[in-house]
């Protein structure tokens, strides 16, 4: 009887100490072959394009595009696209954002490697990941016990407008990370702002550190 193939699964990360961080678990673990790297949004959807991938390992930061947005283009071009977020944030930022858009799951950076490993069998096999933070707030969401926050009905490119402005970012340096114009970045600003009845940056910024959402 022939040996299953390993899940083959390309890294997004643009932090080269981070992929190498990960390939060194992963090569530990069977059935699991990290057969492609990129640092890009750009070159992740190059490589999806050109390759079959049993998963995509994607951080939810990356230079040229957010991992939710590229998500989200990914998933219109290859709806059965298997796809586990990676991040440094907490689950509570970003975690049911990415599973509403079709994410097979989120894991934050400081997991252990056998959560990583299990997370990423459970996704390439078809499964959704979810830990139990996540399932926390997915059951809040879902039960209603927790009325809902403004910052939670932006939409993502809002959202992160919202973290990178609190950050301290003016919008012109906004504008060039996000490969959008000056404008575009100030109707977002503006938009945001009227959803959430803020005024300014000032309580714009008050309410992300409120609520943790630069952690």
């Amino acid at each position: 009887m022939a040996a299953a193939k390993p899940y083959r699964i390309l890294i997004v990360d643009d932090h080269a100490l981070m992929r190498e961080g990960i390939k060194h678990i992963l090569t530990k673990a069977s059935g699991i072959q990290v057969a492609g790297e990129a640092d890009s949004s750009r070159r992740a959807q190059q490589m999806v394009r050109q390759e079959k991938w049993d998963l995509v390992l994607m951080d939810i930061d990356l230079p040229d595009r957010s991992g939710l947005e590229t998500l989200d283009l990914l998933k219109k071009e290859h709806p059965d696209l298997k796809v586990l977020m990676l991040s440094m944030q907490r689950e509570s930022h970003y975690a049911v954002r990415a599973l509403k858009s079709g994410a097979a799951g989120y894991l934050n950076k400081r997991c252990s490697p056998e959560q990583l490993i299990e997370a990423i069998r459970l996704a390439a096999s078809g499964k959704k990941y979810v830990s139990a933070e996540v399932a926390q707030e997915l059951a809040h969401t879902v039960s209603g016990e927790r009325e809902g926050l403004p910052h939670e009905t932006l939409s993502n490119r809002e959202f992160q407008t919202l973290h990178m402005i609190a950050s301290g970012l003016p919008v012109s340096a906004i504008a060039d990370k996000l490969l959008l114009s000056v404008k575009t970045v100030s109707m977002y600003r503006a938009r945001l702002l009227k959803k959430m009845q803020l005024k300014n940056n000032a309580e714009l910024t008050h309410y992300a550190f409120k609520h943790n959402l630069l952690g």
